[in-house]
């Protein structure tokens, strides 16, 4: 049997959203549909909250995907240990640790999300679609009319 998204999304608010910010207090949740990130500040914090929510699910009638979970290191200049996984998608995006530029020019390492290869690939896909090189009878303004509302969404 199907379940309609909006019921899912019902469902998961009273049985994990609700549930988390009541029995798991010190971490926060990010969830968009049956996808989510869950913010720990330590190992074992994070193995001690992914039981208690696992079970919780199990009890509601649902599982964690295994192959899905896993404990991520968001490792950065000021978080340098060594960890199996230090990146995760989430939304289209992929969050690993980058170089970033502070304000005054120096390079360190940040752990922040960028757009992941997956969605790059089909942003070039669909543009490629477009065949903007038969497109020159067309004027910049014309071009900006069709194209700029997929480009604003991206």
């Amino acid at each position: 049997m199907r379940v309609s998204p909006v019921l899912a999304n019902l469902f998961l608010h009273y049985t994990l959203d609700r549930w988390i910010k009541t029995h798991c207090r010190s971490v926060r949740l990010c969830r968009y549909a049956d996808d989510g990130v869950i913010h720990c500040k330590s190992q074992r914090q994070a193995e001690w909250v992914l039981a208690q929510i696992s079970q919780r699910l199990v009890d509601c009638g649902l599982l964690i995907h295994p192959g899905k979970t896993r404990i991520v290191y968001c490792k950065d200049v000021n978080r340098q240990q060594e960890h199996e996984s230090i990146e995760f998608s989430f939304l289209g995006y992929s969050f690993r640790p980058r170089k970033a530029v502070d304000k005054y020019g120096r390079i360190y390492v940040n752990f922040s999300p960028a757009v992941s290869p997956a969605v790059l690939k089909s942003m070039r896909q669909e543009i490629r679609s477009w065949h903007l090189q038969l497109k020159n009878d067309k004027s910049l303004m014309d071009l900006s009319r069709m194209f700029n509302p997929i480009l604003r969404g991206w």
